[in-house]
């Protein structure tokens, strides 16, 4: 069965990569935003990637070596150890926002210390908590409930900032 997955590639390479994985009958998809480019002479609407160095591809378990060997694909995105997946339901989500909005800018979250945050999947879904502390990829976060205090180690993927 098919899977969407996520690829990282050399940096701004990622048409010549989804045009080289196509050509080896491989699905992909490269989110594109049109941005207006200025140089010194002209402006020009452009189309870039949306994700800088990331491609979505679409493949069974036998294909993930054929991508990781094509030319462009430094490996595929981990997440838990293993290469992340994609609902596609996501990757529609992303069709639809490119496809209804312009001007979009990709920001990455950045959570500190004493944050409020919501967990948004795993076990602890739609509690509340505060950062205690900031790692790499995880943050300790601590939660008030039924008058006790739990701690727990969340992947930041996890988790949705919150207005103060």
């Amino acid at each position: 069965m098919n899977k969407w997955y996520v690829i990282y590639t050399n940096h701004h390479h990622e048409k010549k990569t989804v045009q080289l994985l196509q050509q080896n009958g491989i699905e992909c998809f490269l989110p594109l935003h049109k941005v207006r480019k200025k140089w010194s002479d002209r402006i020009k609407i452009v189309e870039v990637p949306l994700f800088k160095s990331y491609v979505f591809v679409r493949i069974t378990e036998d294909e993930k070596l054929k991508v990781r060997e094509a030319q462009g694909v430094i490996n595929f995105v981990y997440w838990l150890g293993k290469p992340a997946i994609v609902r596609d339901s996501e990757i529609e989500i992303i069709k639809k926002f490119i496809g209804e909005y312009q001007n979009i800018i990709v920001k990455p979250i950045k959570l500190k210390v004493n944050d409020k945050v919501k967990v948004d999947s795993g076990p602890m879904m739609d509690y509340t908590g505060k950062i205690l502390k900031c790692g790499k990829n995880k943050v300790k976060v601590i939660f008030d409930s039924f008058g006790i205090e739990l701690r727990a180690d969340i992947h930041i993927n996890n988790l949705v900032p919150l207005p103060d």
